[in-house]
């Protein structure tokens, strides 16, 4: 079977660089003896290094081409080879419900909409590493205080430490994207709970940087009445920036946005 055309539509462009697809596959080794899911694994210059790993490996392809390359040239993974859409799929049915690692030379367009769907499922996924736009790979591993930082930074990090671990040059693709990648891991941390509503948290890190330029009295006004808005002018939290606080500000500045809320609620 000849090789598979990179599509557009589906952002694909393939790794041929033989060590930097080893290099990726060996990233998952930080979480070892857990089964491992490839996301994107085109013609498979990734799965060919990590289906010599001893653990259990299935790959998800959405590209029907891909799918059927991956059958011809890897026919001991052929049930563990899922043509399906990721984004859609219902994660805890994939290896009895159990944990696992996720990987893969995720497609920039969708990388974001994978890590939020991890976000959603950080109980299956304590370990994720991969490949993606090197803008996105800092953006999610950036600090307080730097123009990076935001709502892929403040989301993640809540959950998971980020690793920002090697870049990758376009000339090693096909066909070469018009920016540069990088390698990424992802390791769930210690937080069981963030200390409060966490649908709210989400909506105020998204509100917040939808205007990041502006201090927080003026973004909140998105959610907060004028009279909640000077409720909490006492604080200091009101005078910053979104991308001058930490999580735990975050978590602290949600509390006191629900407090505001509630109280609007009861009068």
């Amino acid at each position: 079977m000849k090789q598979v055309r990179p599509k557009k539509n589906l952002g694909q462009h393939f790794l041929t660089d033989l060590s930097i697809a080893r290099r990726i596959a060996d990233t998952v080794d930080a979480c070892p003896e857990l089964p491992v899911l490839e996301v994107g694994p085109g013609m498979g210059v990734m799965t060919q290094y990590l289906a010599e790993k001893p653990r259990p490996l299935r790959v998800v392809e959405i590209d029907t081409e891909s799918v059927a390359y991956l059958h011809e040239h890897f026919p001991r993974l052929h049930d563990n080879i899922i043509g399906e859409d990721f984004l859609r799929m219902d994660l805890h049915t994939l290896f009895g419900g159990g944990q696992f690692v996720l990987t893969g030379n995720y497609p920039y367009d969708i990388s974001s909409q994978i890590f939020f769907k991890m976000l959603d499922n950080r109980d299956l996924i304590p370990c994720c590493t991969g490949m993606i736009q090197r803008e996105v790979a800092l953006r999610m591993a950036s600090q307080p205080g730097t123009k990076a930082y935001g709502i892929l930074s403040v989301l993640i990090q809540a959950w998971y430490d980020v690793e920002y671990l090697f870049t990758v040059e376009p000339s090693v693709f096909n066909p070469p994207p018009k920016v540069q990648s990088a390698v990424i891991r992802m390791t769930r941390n210690q937080v069981e709970h963030l200390g409060c509503d966490e649908n709210l948290f989400k909506r105020v890190v998204k509100t917040t940087f939808n205007q990041r330029r502006k201090m927080l009295r003026v973004s909140l006004r998105q959610m907060l009445s004028q009279e909640g808005i000077n409720s909490m002018l006492s604080s200091d939290y009101m005078t910053m920036r979104p991308e001058q606080l930490t999580i735990q500000q975050f978590v602290e500045l949600t509390n006191m946005v629900e407090n505001v809320l509630c109280s609007c609620t009861s009068s």
